[in-house]
């Protein structure tokens, strides 16, 4: 069974390399393939680490551990979210900041599991919304729009030299987000 559990220190290179592995499989086309092919955890790994430690404003990290029967060797972080409070005032109260699971493992209820567990944290710190931006061209955007959540904007941003555009989705209440998940508890 896949276990989520808050993330510890301990969990940040593991979850750098699926942040790696994960931006070099979803981005080709999306990013500069020059950025993506010199990616690396050793550049990733700091701000995990920091993230881990500060938890910056009520944030929190979020792991997918396989088990041994699932992996056939040592446990391992398939996927990861990070949340906390919206950097973004005006559009919501909480905001996913991150959501990968590595594209071997997808499929499997993992990534719903996730939101789960990180729009739970964002309700118990007293947010009654959450928000999340995906890039407008990124095909898992239909994730989101399945569990309900709203297009409520775009704008655009300057990324390793290239111009990329990005929606923001809105569930508002946050309860729209818990209740589109629940089923996750049960995977």
């Amino acid at each position: 069974m896949i276990n989520i559990r808050r993330a510890r220190p301990a969990d940040a290179a593991a979850i750098a390399a699926v942040h790696v592995a994960t931006w070099r499989t979803s981005y080709p086309g999306l990013l500069p393939d020059t950025y993506l092919a010199t990616l690396s955890v050793q550049r990733i790994l700091p701000f995990y680490q920091r993230a881990l430690v500060e938890r910056r404003d009520g944030e929190a990290m979020f792991v997918a551990v396989a088990t041994p029967a699932e992996t056939g060797s040592a446990p391992a972080v398939v996927g990861f979210a990070l949340g906390g409070r919206c950097r973004h005032p005006g559009l919501a109260q909480g905001e996913i900041e991150l959501l990968y699971v590595l594209d071997d493992w997808r499929d499997l209820g993992l990534g719903r599991r996730l939101m789960r567990a990180t729009a739970a944290h964002l309700s118990a710190i007293g947010c009654g919304s959450a928000m999340l931006w995906v890039l407008s061209e990124n095909p898992s955007r239909w994730f989101y729009r399945h569990l309900g959540g709203r297009n409520v904007g775009a704008d655009e941003i300057h990324f390793a030299g290239r111009s990329v555009r990005r929606t923001a989705m809105l569930w508002d209440p946050i309860e729209l987000l818990l209740a589109a998940t629940a089923r996750a508890d049960r995977a």
